[in-house]
């Protein structure tokens, strides 16, 4: 919205972070519910050091790249920090990788969330580029009023956008959160609580608010010069395939969603101006960050072991 000048980016981050809270109260609980059954613990003591473990490993492995200027993807993290975690804590047994079942032909467990990660950026992709073809198509013969049309609507389609952005990841931290409760006997199924959700939503909208700014510079900018028909198919794009991985259950990475939606609209319209290079860091977080923040979520576990 600001890079195409539809919005300012006070208004766009407020509208973002609005939205994105809205979407994760109201956004279901598949995604959560995918992510509780990453692992088969049964509730102990232990699964409660494990879940905060594996946010502990995440969380840092994300201030490490922070730090160091590398992108890394919070849902890899969580992924990653889930699984060393549980490996430590209760053996690699306790991980549900579903390479068995996806030999005969049923994707579960730890194989379809890394799965559904790389079919959506495909997704985006794919989508952005067909989209945008399309629609120059069809908008081929309209005059330059038109454009005006195309900032209004763009209001509509971030707010689809940040609603499902907010859906799909607030829900990542609601099954790790729901998992350390029943491992303290808090409660006694894995309903999400109404005040977990809430609490989720506010963090998530606080978050939009205070570091957004960066991100969006660089989705805005730093891959391709969007215009308004641009950003409106980047949009649509995005929407639609963050909110059919929330209804799928599927946690998927946001930011690798609209990345790739971005590079597929400006690869249909002038491949040589996207900065490909934007895409090597998405592909070196398929494989790096997964296993970095089992480790780190791993050795913490142990380091809490070994002080109790």
């Amino acid at each position: 919205m600001v890079a195409s000048r539809a919005a300012s980016p006070s208004s766009a981050v407020i509208y973002a972070a609005t939205l994105g809270l809205i979407g994760s109260i109201l956004g279901g609980s598949a995604v959560a519910f995918t992510m509780m059954q990453v692992i088969d613990v049964e509730p102990s003591p232990t699964l409660g050091r494990m879940m905060l473990a594996a946010l502990m490993g995440a969380t840092l492995w994300n201030i490490i790249t922070w730090r160091k200027g590398l992108p890394s993807s919070s849902t890899h993290s969580l992924v990653g920090g889930l699984v060393g975690a549980a490996a430590a804590g209760a053996g690699m047994g306790s991980i549900s990788w579903g390479i068995e079942e996806l030999v005969h032909g049923q994707v579960v467990g730890l194989s379809r969330i890394v799965l559904l990660l790389i079919l959506s950026v495909a997704a985006g992709f794919i989508g952005g580029y067909v989209l945008r073809k399309v629609t120059a198509i069809v908008l081929r013969p309209a005059n330059r009023t038109v454009t005006k049309h195309l900032l209004n609507t763009q209001w509509f389609t971030t707010g689809v956008l940040a609603f499902a952005h907010g859906s799909n990841d607030s829900q990542k931290l609601m099954g790790i959160i729901v998992l350390a409760l029943m491992s303290a006997n808090l409660v006694s199924t894995n309903d999400i609580p109404l005040w977990v959700r809430i609490s989720c939503a506010l963090v998530l909208s606080a978050g939009t608010l205070a570091g957004g700014w960066n991100i969006m510079k660089t989705l805005g900018r730093k891959i391709y010069p969007l215009r308004a028909l641009d950003s409106l198919n980047s949009q649509i794009t995005s929407a639609s395939t963050l909110l059919i991985s929330t209804i799928a259950g599927a946690p998927v990475s946001s930011a690798q969603v609209v990345t790739s939606s971005i590079m597929g609209v400006g690869a249909a319209e002038n491949a040589k101006m996207v900065q490909w290079s934007v895409g090597k860091p998405m592909i070196v977080s398929w494989f790096l960050t997964i296993p970095a923040s089992a480790t780190i979520s791993a050795l913490i576990l142990l380091i809490m072991n070994i002080s109790i």
